[in-house]
């Protein structure tokens, strides 16, 4: 997005987000539809930098932070977590792991795992394993749509087990 916005309006990211600051608007809808009225934005680029000057987007803020976010009153599943990332990165060392506002996606070409803290007491993992059937446990992507293909709930460590580990090598192993 920022190269793309250098080459649609020829100044950068660090030019619009000092003309968002000196418009003194600190609204999100407000910032996107100045850039839009005054300077002719797209919506997906009014929306970029709106982002960027408040400082909003994940981008923005450091990992340990986004997972301190994310686990604040749902610390009981942090364990949880630690435990699904201590056993996917033996996988290989070729596993990027990618904090996000609301979720922690695990990438090797493509992503292959997303670990989200879902409620209070349940941790939501997707898997991306094109073919392979529902079962009870296995379920359907459900909210996490196109992203995964499939969904496992998770409210106990203990449930990190070898059938759950079985399913995330085969992620792994397809997003090669």
């Amino acid at each position: 997005m920022e190269k793309g916005l250098l080459e649609k309006t020829g100044q950068s990211l660090e030019h619009w987000i000092g003309v968002v600051k000196k418009a003194k608007i600190e609204k999100h809808k407000a910032i996107m539809d100045f850039l839009k009225a005054e300077h002719g934005f797209t919506h997906g680029f009014a929306n970029f930098v709106a982002l960027k000057a408040r400082e909003a987007d994940a981008g923005s803020i450091d990992d340990a932070d986004l997972l301190t976010n994310q686990y604040k009153g749902k610390e009981v599943l942090k364990p949880i977590y630690e435990k699904l990332v201590e056993q996917i990165t033996q996988f290989g060392d070729d596993i990027t792991r990618t904090p996000k506002k609301d979720s922690v996606s695990m990438i090797r070409k493509k992503q292959f795992a997303l670990i989200k803290p879902a409620t209070k007491t349940r941790i939501d993992l997707g898997l991306k394993i094109k073919g392979k059937p529902t079962t009870d446990r296995l379920e359907n992507s459900g909210p996490f749509g196109t992203m995964c293909t499939h969904r496992v709930r998770l409210t106990a460590v203990e449930e990190v087990d070898e059938e759950l580990l079985g399913w995330l090598q085969e992620a792994y192993e397809a997003a090669q």
